[in-house]
């Protein structure tokens, strides 16, 4: 009877840690506006910076101004249907923002699951952007 409990047991701790590495591999990344700001400063180019850069605020929002260097504006309901059009290999490296961070967190997490390995949500999002006295680029 103790060798079946300790099986069970063991067979539970077993799942549990494969479970746990499933979870974890579709955590999306977090860094500051202050690391996303360095990485955008380091480009000679916009085209050049190593990243791609994603909205996922609505249209709406995206044309009252967004952080320089935006590469795609796509609403976060729509990145699993439209993540194609950022033509990403599932290696390149992807930085999404929105307002606050909240939906940008469901995007992020979004493209981890289409299998987007190294994905970035911005902590703070625009508002951070805001606070950190950082430019803001509005539509021309």
């Amino acid at each position: 009877m103790m060798i079946r409990t300790l099986f069970v047991v063991f067979i539970f701790l077993l799942s549990m840690s494969v479970n746990s590495s499933i979870f974890a591999a579709t955590d999306p990344y977090l860094i500051t506006v202050q690391q996303l700001k360095a990485g955008l400063d380091k480009a000679i180019q916009p085209a050049q910076k190593g990243f791609i850069l994603i909205d996922v605020r609505s249209s709406e929002e995206h044309e009252s101004g967004y952080i320089p260097g935006t590469d795609f504006n796509i609403d976060f309901r729509d990145i699993q249907n439209r993540h194609r059009d950022i033509h990403a290999k599932s290696d390149d490296h992807i930085v999404v923002y929105c307002q606050s961070g909240h939906r940008s967190n469901i995007a992020a997490e979004t493209l981890m699951k289409l299998g987007y390995q190294h994905v970035y949500n911005v902590v703070g999002s625009m508002n951070a952007w805001e606070d950190a006295g950082y430019t803001i680029q509005r539509p021309q």
